[in-house]
């Protein structure tokens, strides 16, 4: 089971990666910059973070699934497969007349979307060398730098001029050009040997991390506890199947593996602190500092920019000082970038803030690229979908860890630094379209969530620690020539 090199065309096929990432990364900002306008005609903005959610949910729940199936069927039809799931999805999503149809759409689009990241990434490991690598997986880091910055520009364009359908509809040239490359010029030779497979344990896995999920991203208290029941479960089930299955879809050995292990906890921990730094910055710039949104933007583009640069980076450092101190080396930056938002006060110039997106950004480049290597590096062909699903699951998983963890830290500094009715004031503000401004408008309440940011910088400090010890256990092993090989 391998990809035929030979045949296939790799800068061809790269353009279609390109178009394809560029597809799934738009969707989160194109979408967020139109919703105000959908929920206006549609109605429903109860459910307004549903349509974030499902698409999310489902995204990060089936990665691991078609990581799997890629390895038993080939790449390519598991590709396609979850684009044309996409764009059907995309296509009706255009045409839906309630929020709740618009919602179940985007469960349909997030369950196609699961494939494209972890079989697009897997496919450059099969195509490219551990020295080529870098420099392809740098050009697809651009594309997703790049898609932050039309996003919210081409959504804005779309609802001031046409119809908001053509939010979605726009992925549906995009993804048939995309499709017709690698129908073209991606061929590979599976030997399928008629496997099993294990669909109690994908359904088990999938019931236990969509409860998981929702718990993480908050639910009322009165489902909490039966939903804890129901992960509880269902996770205990599946790991009784997974033992037991012949062929199970999520191998516990696989994922036990201290090279997996090791480093899927490091970039679930680097996801965290990532998490951390992006939706709190916006906070810092615009609530403490008084700053326009275009400056805290600037701040968080900084970040997009450090994080592509680091990558395309990562090959001449490989080369220069190996690929074991290149990781060590670039973890450094998540608790320097840590340390620099420790730093900030109401004082505090946005460049500071800037500077630590950008440290943070280099860091994650560099750590998130060598784990992926690292991981296809160790395992074979028929493993390698799998082992690179883990860890973009584990990224996924730690930004939405992070998100609940550093989001109940600072709403647990407002309660803790807050006097009299301050903090029921901030909180106010914080929920009114325009209330950061009135927050840097508010001596006592700019203090309290200065004061509140800053113990959450705390937090994001001991994350990055963690993080950076981590990648110190991840087993690498340097040989002459600068080769590597995982123990």
């Amino acid at each position: 089971m391998s990809s035929d090199k030979g045949r296939t065309r790799r800068p061809l096929v790269v353009a279609s990666i390109m178009l394809a990432t560029f597809m799934n990364a738009i969707e989160a900002t194109i979408v967020a910059t139109a919703m105000p306008h959908i929920v206006g005609e549609l109605g429903g903005f109860l459910y307004y973070s549903w349509v974030f959610s499902a698409f999310l949910l489902a995204q990060t729940t089936t990665n691991v699934i078609y990581g799997k199936l890629a390895d038993i069927f080939g790449r390519k039809p598991i590709l396609i497969g979850g684009m044309l799931l996409f764009l059907l999805g995309s296509l009706l999503c255009g045409v839906a007349s309630t929020m709740f149809l618009l919602i179940g759409f985007r469960l349909l689009q997030g369950l196609g979307a699961g494939a494209i990241q972890p079989v697009t990434t897997t496919i450059v490991g099969d195509l490219y060398t551990l020295e080529e690598r870098p420099r392809v997986q740098g050009i697809l880091s651009g594309v997703w730098a790049m898609s932050a910055v039309i996003g919210p520009l081409a959504g804005a364009l779309i609802v001031d001029h046409l119809p908001w359908a053509w939010i979605f509809w726009v992925n549906l040239p995009i993804g048939v050009v995309s499709i017709a490359g690698f129908s073209l010029f991606l061929h590979e030779t599976v030997s399928y040997r008629g496997r099993r497979i294990d669909y109690l344990g994908a359904a088990l896995f999938c019931v236990a991390v969509v409860s998981l999920l929702v718990i993480l991203t908050g639910v009322p208290p009165s489902i909490l506890a039966p939903l804890g029941a129901v992960f509880l479960l269902s996770a205990a089930l599946f790991l009784w199947q997974e033992t037991r299955a012949p062929e199970p879809m999520i191998s516990l050995g696989l994922w036990s593996r201290r090279l997996i292990a090791t480093s899927n906890t490091a970039t679930l921990l680097a996801g965290m602190a990532l998490i951390g730094l992006t939706t709190v910055l916006p906070l810092y710039v615009q609530g403490v500092l008084g700053r326009s949104p275009v400056v805290a933007g600037f701040t968080l583009t900084m970040l997009v920019l450090g994080w592509p640069l680091a990558v395309t980076l990562s090959g001449r450092l490989f080369r220069a000082f190996g690929i074991r101190n290149t990781l060590r080396g670039g973890s450094v930056a998540f608790p320097l970038g840590g340390a620099l938002l420790v730093m900030l006060t109401p004082q505090s110039h946005p460049v500071l803030a800037g500077l630590a997106s950008f440290v943070m950004g280099v860091g994650m480049g560099l750590s998130s690229v060598t784990c992926i290597i690292l991981i296809q590096e160790g395992v074979e062909w028929s493993m390698r979908g799998s082992a690179t699903a883990s860890n973009i699951f584990a990224r996924s998983l730690g930004t939405t860890l992070g998100a609940t963890v550093l989001g109940a830290v600072l709403n647990f500094g407002i309660a803790r630094f807050s006097e009299g009715d301050v903090g029921q004031r901030l909180h106010g503000m914080l929920e009114r379209p325009f209330g950061l401004a009135e927050v840097a408008g508010d001596p006592g309440a700019q203090n309290v969530l200065a004061e509140a940011l800053h113990l959450t910088y705390l937090g994001v400090l001991v994350v990055a620690l963690l993080a950076f010890a981590m990648s110190w256990l991840i087993p690498i092993r340097q040989e002459a020539g600068r080769r590597v090989r995982v123990r």
